[in-house]
């Protein structure tokens, strides 16, 4: 009753060298013992009503925030056609070093997650997600006045990822703590904001950039996504459990709150050393370098087959569309089957799909076939591959133990970040390698990169499921 409770109203989410990870066991498919893990308990001070607020205000940051940066593909298929005129930003540039952007702002999204979580446990989720806000709305109007590639890099890139991680970390970290055995539901709920976002996003964003231009669209877009997440981050909250923890633990910090600020211990050494959480860091860090790429080139890859620029951008929209429908469905049936099953399961999909049916529509000679297995693909990719998102926070309670989850939550969410900093532009640079760069055939070095890498964290993910298994036979 004691793990319930913990679980149920809140993490202990402060690191202590003194705890030791709980058992990596998960139930076998149909075993009722997870969700006894996870039931909930009585919390005085919290009520469903300030869950589903809860809820709405983090699904709203995901959807404004997340939902651009999926929708940067409609960017890159723009300034990709900017580089071949002259007198713009990004005249004479490479798609890799154009994706840069975008691959910048993702990777920043997540490698400052230990910060971001530790300063919404030092102030408030709140000050720090509306703070995140502020900036996202800062770093597209900067962007807006750029007249170098490099500055869109450091302005719609590098900010605008900081801006997010202000505002996302604390939004996904919050979340897992209000709720039991709905967790995944919950979370594939909240994070359905990426694919909704993106759906929403990519068309709006065209429609503007036909209408009025990209710089005003920056400024446009830049000033409605601050405010909606200021308004939704003026709601965020730890549940209340979690709350008096931190400020118990808040009072007895001795010393000046800003030395604090860059204090930030990544992770327990107990934790890091064990095998469990290694295989976890390298599964996925290596699908987050595999995860960013099918969405930043869907729009640029559907110009190779004869489609229109509102096209492409209709493709995005419809794998975010499959991205949130993919994370609610798939959340439901791992609460009843088991996180660690499915996360395997549908990260494997996504690795087949991707040399199924992207590969041949890249080396097909008949473009009507191309086109049909690429539609295809769009929307299997979008159900299979964007669930790892929402099921990889939901199953570090499990491995870990809830007290340690905001501080193994940050570590690998950095390791994300880590790896999209790295996979992205190696797939942009495997397409400028191709004799032919307006063909699909430029694409199949890069699809082969995406399957091995997704196949890589499949296989990780079966390694922790059985792992784990072993383990709680013991």
């Amino acid at each position: 009753m004691a793990l319930q409770l913990q679980i149920s109203n809140g993490a202990d989410i402060e690191l202590s060298p003194a705890v030791v990870p709980v058992s990596n066991q998960e139930p076998a498919i149909g075993s009722s013992s997870e969700n006894a893990v996870d039931s909930p308990a009585p919390s005085s001070g919290d009520s469903n009503r300030q869950a589903v607020i809860i809820c709405i205000a983090c699904f709203t940051i995901v959807f404004t925030a997340c939902g651009t940066l999926f929708a940067f593909g409609v960017y890159q298929e723009l300034y990709e056609q900017l580089a071949k005129e002259s007198g713009t930003p990004f005249t004479g540039a490479s798609p890799a070093a154009i994706d840069l952007i975008g691959t910048l702002a993702v990777s920043f999204m997540t490698i400052g997650a230990p910060y971001s979580t530790a300063w919404a446990k030092l102030f408030s989720p709140s000050a720090v997600a509306g703070t995140g806000g502020a900036l996202f709305g800062l770093a597209c109007v900067l962007a807006s006045f750029s007249v170098r590639l490099w500055q869109f890099e450091l302005t719609q890139g590098l900010l605008l990822g900081i801006a997010t991680c202000l505002s996302y970390m604390p939004a996904v970290t919050v979340a897992p703590t209000w709720y039991g055995p709905r967790r995944g539901l919950a979370m594939g709920i909240i994070l359905s904001g990426t694919g909704v976002g993106g759906l929403v996003w990519a068309p709006a964003i065209t429609a503007l950039v036909n209408a009025v231009g990209y710089r005003n669209t920056l400024r446009i877009s830049g000033a409605v996504s601050a405010v909606m997440m200021m308004l939704a981050a003026s709601v965020l909250r730890w549940d209340s459990k979690t709350a008096e923890r931190l400020r118990v633990e808040r009072n007895g910090r001795s010393g000046p709150w800003h030395k604090s600020v860059w204090n930030v211990p990544l992770i327990n050494w107990r934790i890091a050393r064990t095998r469990t959480f290694v295989v976890q860091l390298l599964g996925t860090t290596v699908q987050a370098a595999a995860y960013y790429t099918p969405v930043f080139f869907f729009s640029t890859y559907a110009r190779t087959l004869g489609f229109s620029t509102t096209a492409g951008a209709n493709f995005i929209a419809v794998n975010n569309a499959c991205n949130a429908i993919g994370k609610i469905l798939v959340g439901i049936i791992a609460d009843r089957c088991g996180r660690l099953n499915t996360l395997f399961v549908v990260t494997m999909l996504s690795s087949v799909v991707s040399c199924g049916l992207w590969l041949p529509s890249s080396l097909c000679n008949q473009v009507a076939v191309g086109r049909g297995l690429f539609i295809t693909y769009s929307v299997t990719y979008g159900i299979f591959a964007s669930p790892y998102v929402s099921l990889f926070p939901t199953s570090l309670v499990e491995l870990f133990g809830p007290a340690n989850f905001a501080s193994v939550n940050g570590a690998l969410y950095m390791a994300r970040g880590l790896g999209t900093l790295v996979g992205t532009p190696t797939a942009g640079v495997l397409i400028r390698s191709s004799l032919d760069t307006v063909s699909p055939e430029a694409y199949w070095r890069m699809v082969l990169l995406v399957t091995a890498l997704l196949g890589a964290a499949a296989a990780a993910a079966l390694w922790v499921r059985l792992a784990s298994k072993v383990e709680g036979r013991l």
